[in-house]
């Protein structure tokens, strides 16, 4: 059983409760192990925390002879969002290919695996799914994060895949609530703001919320967005109105409200980490997650202390505090007794096994022949048009379908191009050799589109592969469509340039 060192006070106890910090390494440094014995309830892990599946096993195992019901967090959307394979790329398509495919009987049973390698490491909280609706096409941050555009869409596929992960015992935390899917601002950068009317935020963005919730999501991240239509002065991660009236009392939810990221701009630049989580619980969040940047142990203790000075002065009600605190023992008590049971695979069973990843890709591409098109039989040359990475999906998980043509026509070769001379650089390279680009939202990108125009001008027999959500119309003499950047995306993709 867990053992609370002795001299912690109750506050203080309930204070470390609510936080879920990360930390540098692959293994737990002492100061987090002694922070766990002294009333710490989660970790997160992030890619830096991650070298094989074995080491993370090792790492919560390690957490869990500290405190046996620790929760341990990880952002695993699967996709372009992963940490459990960051240094391959992932195993499983993200949201955008499993709503491409749109069979909810797929989504179950992906998420449903997906959760089962992530019990067997330890990790029993997934900072997924994103229920984000994205009908911006131009956000920066959502785009193949999202199942779709369409609302009945993202909602069905969103209970699915709650339904998957949690069948394997571990804990959705679906995101990003309000919706962050009609922003054209990344928060990890500034304050996003959504200025759609309520009855379009009823019927549009929560709608996938509400199915969630009908699922039984155990717990529910919010977003750092502004939405005046319901709190027309803090952010939702900030709002009592929209984390306490909205989501609490109108939805009738009752788990757990994990915060997005403490350290991102929207909030750590307008408020700072501290005075934000101060404002985050009293409104109705029970979990600060801070640790994506800032790792360490002086970041735990500021939080902590800001919380116990904050119920001190009375600004921050103790029962509040206690509630939130509650609320999280109560998710790692459930996530506990779930490691005693078996595995119960959902209603879509796991038929295809460790493969079901691979098979979702595959049925996710969209291939349109052009009127050049003739097989790839030789080895191409790959031109990676490549944009800035996003920062919620890392720039050190490798992307494109190279590696996995080189497997199938060896002696592929393989470049990167960015701006506006990529096309003639590109063309450049290539030389004689049939040319693979290999795009990511290129409707959001000028110099991308513009690249193209110069490939397909010189080389009309240009494949163009778009791993990213596909606006544009299909272009090139065979266009292939992935819905996403993930390794088995490029597998499938390469395995229909090549003839597989």
């Amino acid at each position: 059983m867990t053992t609370i060192a002795s001299g912690t006070d109750t506050l203080t106890r309930d204070a470390l409760a609510v936080l879920q910090p990360g930390f540098t390494g692959t293994s737990a440094p002492s100061w987090l192990l002694r922070r766990l014995g002294e009333g710490l309830a989660s970790v997160g892990l992030f890619g830096r925390n991650v070298a094989t599946s074995a080491q993370v096993a090792a790492l919560t195992a390690q957490l869990r002879a500290e405190r046996d019901d620790v929760l341990v967090a990880i952002d695993e959307e699967g996709g372009d969002v992963t940490r459990l394979e960051v240094r391959t790329g992932s195993s499983f398509p993200g949201n955008h290919a499993l709503g491409a495919v749109d069979d909810t009987a797929l989504t179950e049973a992906v998420a449903h695996e997906l959760g089962r390698r992530l019990a067997a490491c330890g990790v029993n909280l997934n900072w997924a799914p994103s229920a984000d609706i994205n009908s911006n096409f131009d956000n920066p941050v959502i785009g193949v994060r999202s199942f779709g555009a369409d609302t009945s869409l993202v909602a069905r596929h969103t209970a699915a895949y709650v339904s998957g992960l949690q069948s394997a015992g571990v804990a959705a935390c679906t995101k990003h609530f309000p919706g962050h899917g009609d922003t054209a601002v990344d928060s990890h950068h500034a304050m996003p703001r959504i200025d759609a009317d309520l009855p379009v935020l009823e019927s549009r963005e929560l709608v996938p919320f509400r199915a969630a919730i009908e699922a039984g999501t155990r717990a529910v991240m919010s977003a750092h967005i502004l939405v005046p239509a319901l709190d027309p002065v803090h952010p939702a991660t900030l709002s009592r109105r929209i984390l306490t009236g909205l989501l609490r009392e109108e939805l009738g939810y009752d788990g757990l409200i994990v915060t997005d990221g403490m350290e991102m701009q929207a909030i750590s630049a307008t408020y700072g980490i501290e005075r934000g989580s101060v404002l985050a619980i009293a409104a109705g969040a029970d979990a600060i997650c801070v640790g994506g940047g800032l790792s360490d142990e002086p970041t735990v203790l500021r939080l902590r202390d800001a919380l116990v000075a904050a119920v001190r002065s009375g600004e921050l009600p103790e029962e509040r505090l206690a509630d939130a605190a509650a609320r999280v023992r109560a998710l790692a008590a459930w996530t506990a007794s779930t490691r005693s049971k078996p595995s119960t695979p959902s209603s879509a069973g796991s038929a295809a096994g460790s493969d079901v990843g691979l098979v979702a890709a595959r049925r996710a591409l969209t291939v349109t022949r052009g009127a050049h098109f003739t097989p790839v039989t030789e080895a191409p040359y790959v031109a990676a048009l490549t944009p800035v990475a996003n920062i919620a999906v890392g720039d050190e998980t490798p992307w494109g379908v190279a590696a996995e043509l080189r497997r199938m026509l060896p002696g592929t070769e393989t470049g990167s191009f960015t701006g506006e001379r990529a096309g003639a650089e590109a063309l450049a390279a290539a030389g004689s050799r049939r040319v693979i680009a290999v795009v990511r939202d290129a409707h959001r990108h000028t110099w991308m589109a513009e690249a193209l125009d110069t490939l397909l001008a010189a080389r009309p027999d240009t494949v163009v592969v778009e791993m990213g959500v596909p606006q544009s119309p299909p272009r090139g003499a065979l266009h292939i469509a992935t819905h996403g950047a993930a390794r088995v995306c490029g597998l499938a993709a390469a395995e229909a340039i090549a003839g597989a």
